[in-house]
């Protein structure tokens, strides 16, 4: 009696597979059907054949990419399938650190959203800035609005092997002369605030925590010019001067909502005692 064969509908059924997925193997030459039908091309295997195909599924569970587990097949020795795991095992790794990056950076992204929504509008507050990265442009700008933002973002982009640019990220900035003879509609450059996790092809500007106030307001760019007089009041009343750059972020705005009742600007100027 000839050795029992399994169709390929029930072999698919006892493996919990599509046919497909067997015309699949079969076409990139990881398990060839023991017998094919040649008038109806029914495609057969043997019970010789499971293990096979156990092997091939334990794998793919893995992970390992089909033209590792075909070159396996086809030398199947000890040594290989050591060293085939040993490489999986490198790959797995990888994956999981660029997991992690992804899941800090959407930690970042839900930080900046919360406190956007939970900060005081229009109060000052003094605060710390945190020790940050940044790639910064200089050029005179006069943003009205997100739209007029989107050309020079394009070209801090181009220094960005994979997207960073993002809500919360990138802001505009008025130079400390430019703050002092109050021209606040006049922007002398924008930056990209980069996260721990963004890689960066181009030149980054490191800055050191500093003090700093600071002020959100609901609206955008367009609105920000009487915030500016705001901190520079205050400055000028608590005997202290701008110590740096200007940096304007607005954190919620067309991008996340139509509504333009919920964008959330905010303005931070470090500052120093006057001298």
């Amino acid at each position: 009696m000839g050795e029992k064969l399994f169709g390929i509908g029930q072999v698919a059924a006892l493996f919990h597979l599509s046919v497909s997925t067997l015309r699949y193997y079969e076409k990139n030459g990881l398990l060839l059907p023991e017998f094919v039908n040649p008038d109806s091309g029914y495609r057969y295997y043997s019970a010789r054949q499971f293990e096979v195909l156990n092997t091939i599924r334990y794998l793919r569970a893995l992970d390992m990419p089909l033209p590792e587990i075909a070159d396996f097949l086809r030398n199947r020795e000890v040594f290989r399938m050591e060293e085939k795991l040993t490489r999986q095992k490198a790959a797995v790794r990888d994956k999981i650190e660029a997991l992690s990056r992804i899941e800090r950076k959407i930690d970042n992204r839900l930080q900046t959203l919360r406190e956007a929504q939970s900060r005081p509008m229009d109060e000052i507050f003094r605060v710390t800035l945190p020790a940050c990265r940044m790639i910064f442009m200089r050029d005179a700008l006069h943003p009205r609005g997100f739209l007029d933002m989107e050309a020079p973002i394009r070209e801090l982009d181009e220094n960005l092997p994979e997207a960073a640019v993002f809500l919360g990220k990138v802001g505009v900035c008025i130079s400390p002369e430019r703050l002092a003879m109050g021209r606040f509609e006049e922007y002398d450059g924008i930056f990209l605030r980069l996260d721990p996790e963004d890689r960066v092809a181009g030149a980054v500007l490191s800055l050191p925590k500093t003090p700093a106030i600071r002020i959100c307001f609901h609206g955008s760019h367009g609105e920000a010019a009487n915030r500016y007089r705001k901190l520079m009041d205050y400055l000028a009343q608590n005997g202290l001067e701008a110590a740096g750059f200007s940096r304007e972020v607005t954190l919620i705005d067309e991008g996340f909502t139509p509504d333009p009742a919920k964008f959330v600007t905010e303005i931070a100027i470090p500052y120093r005692e006057k001298q």
